[in-house]
């Protein structure tokens, strides 16, 4: 049980910046990846639609013998996590949330920023982690419609994401922000641009590495951290296969084999 894998999914491609985090922290683990291309963007989604995608999700990686699964989606989490551990309470789970509490930590100017999707920011989940942990600080919201399907299509360099990034920061550097979450899972791979177009003492604070480090300490309290050496991470998409193939090494750094997952 310790060898066998650990599933990963997201609504699509962005989950890859979670996954790479848990290839960092745990190289031992053998991983498996599921990207719901078909379907994205979740943000525009019923609840019960994606509630639906995620028993889906479960029900695959359970076929696939995964001994952990993973949420690599805010808006997945914040609609099916709770059906999730509920349907399966013995099998690790972790979900993805926006990183309010180390924002509201790190902050120096009162005044923290969020990047995110629709979905996520309307969520009664997004609600209350604010009343949480942002009481003391003064939170700008940020719809970001379209980036999601720009990362999708491995456009990362071009000048119309230039203009749409500059424009989604604008009322946040206008308002003061000193630290800016990244409150979708596809934003990571945007930083190199990003930090073009903030000021350099400006934090970006994603989940990704939190998310590495909540799911050892699951494995590890279950003696499930595996020994290693691990097979080569497997990958299934719900859209084309070959589009996939072709933006793995922009997102992944290696290439990999890529099968159509058509549930």
């Amino acid at each position: 049980m310790r060898e066998a894998p650990i599933g990963v999914f997201d609504s699509g491609v962005g989950g890859l910046s979670v996954l790479a985090e848990i290839q960092r922290l745990l190289p031992n683990e053998t991983l498996l990846y599921v990207a719901d291309c078909g379907n994205i963007p979740y943000g525009e989604k019923t609840p019960e639609f994606i509630r639906q995608r995620c028993s889906v999700m479960a029900g695959f990686f359970q076929q696939q013998g995964a001994k952990a699964l993973v949420l690599a989606c805010n808006t997945a989490t914040v609609a099916g996590v709770a059906d999730l551990r509920r349907d399966y309470p013995n099998w690790p789970l972790v979900g993805m949330e926006p990183a309010v509490k180390p924002a509201a930590a790190a902050t120096r100017s009162g005044v923290v920023g969020v990047l995110a999707t629709t979905g996520t920011l309307q969520s009664a989940k997004f609600a209350a982690l604010l009343d949480r942990f942002a009481t003391d600080v003064r939170v700008i919201t940020q719809p970001c419609p379209g980036l999601v399907e720009m990362i999708e299509a491995g456009d990362l360099h071009s000048s119309a994401l230039r203009r749409l990034l500059a424009g989604y920061l604008e009322p946040l550097l206008a308002g003061g922000c000193d630290t800016i979450i990244l409150g979708c899972t596809h934003y990571p791979f945007l930083k190199p641009m990003l930090k073009q177009l903030i000021p350099a003492d400006i934090s970006l604070i994603d989940t990704g590495a939190a998310v590495a480090r909540q799911l050892q300490r699951l494995l590890a309290e279950r003696e499930l951290l595996a020994q290693g050496p691990p097979a080569e991470a497997q990958f299934w998409t719900s859209a084309s296969p070959e589009h996939m193939r072709k933006i793995l090494p922009l997102l992944w750094n290696k290439s990999g084999v890529v099968r159509s997952f058509s549930q």
